[in-house]
């Protein structure tokens, strides 16, 4: 099986660095390719609530908290509807993962956790290899960026942290 060059991408800065900001920018590319395809959707918000959850603030203009089960909600809705083996990825692990972690976010109030990362299993040895050579060749971003670098979204004069 074929991978995308992008969804490789995604599949590192995820499992290897666990870099949700930069999966997001892969994956979105790939998405809007895809004429936003819901599985790419899926995996996006996985990242983005991941993202939220560990790098967001609890205040009254954002709660990391809602932020990370808003997400997690509409991924784990999406990537119900799939096959296990999606992508040549263990779909139906990584949703049923996302919803034990939603499962917690919804409790946090009375049962607060740390954050901790979500692995995504690659099932398909093609597409292992192809991600293989994929973290091979991309460097880490360090530090993580936090804001938009590049894109529609990027504003000039900021830095990698989305800051002046």
């Amino acid at each position: 099986m074929k991978v995308e060059p992008n969804l490789a991408a995604f599949l590192v800065y995820f499992n290897r660095d666990r870099d949700y900001f930069e999966c997001h920018e892969v994956l979105e590319e790939l998405w809007l390719e895809r004429g936003r395809d819901p599985l790419y959707s899926g995996l996006l918000q996985v990242a983005v609530a991941l993202y939220h959850f560990r790098n967001g603030s609890v205040k009254r203009a954002y709660n990391k908290i809602e932020g990370a089960r808003k997400m997690m909600r509409s991924a784990v809705r999406k990537l119900s509807d799939y096959p296990a083996d999606s992508l040549g990825i263990r779909m139906d692990k990584l949703t049923a993962d996302a919803r034990e972690y939603l499962g917690r976010l919804e409790r946090y109030e009375r049962e607060p956790f740390a954050f901790y990362p979500l692995e995504i299993e690659i099932a398909d040895p093609e597409v292992r290899e192809q991600v293989r050579a994929a973290d091979e060749a991309i460097a880490p971003n360090v530090p993580q960026r936090t804001g938009y670098s590049r894109g529609p979204k990027a504003k000039p004069g900021r830095g990698t942290d989305g800051e002046e």
